[in-house]
């Protein structure tokens, strides 16, 4: 049997980034914000860092526990930053070590923009 995951639902009051893309052309402003999430999962190493945490038991992953990506600290440092600049990730400081978990309103809205519902 395999493991199921329920992933958490949108709050009501949080509104995607933009429209789907099949519903409208995206106005320039929804572009750029668009662009920086997709710019930021660009990158290899960034891709497979957010994949570790993604993947991650319990949603959430220690830097401690992904940062063999074949790249220095500083440099998971530095695309872990990038992530959470594109709001990607959010990150909470526990001691001398940092966790980070998907902000799940992001991946939500990134699977609907790219996403056609099917025809009833």
């Amino acid at each position: 049997m395999a493991n199921v995951k329920m992933l958490p639902m949108l709050e009501p009051d949080i509104e995607p980034c933009c429209p789907p893309l099949y519903e409208r052309p995206l106005t320039a402003e929804e572009a750029e914000r668009t662009a920086v999430m997709f710019k930021a999962l660009g990158d290899p190493v960034r891709l497979r860092l957010f994949s570790s945490v993604a993947s991650h038991e319990g949603g959430e992953a220690c830097v401690c526990d992904i940062s063999d990506v074949g790249v220095s600290q500083p440099t998971v440092s530095h695309h872990l930053k990038k992530l959470k600049e594109a709001g990607l990730l959010t990150s909470e400081r526990r001691g001398t070590w940092v966790y980070y978990r998907v902000e799940p309103t992001v991946l939500a809205a990134m699977g609907a923009l790219l996403t056609k519902a099917a025809s009833a």
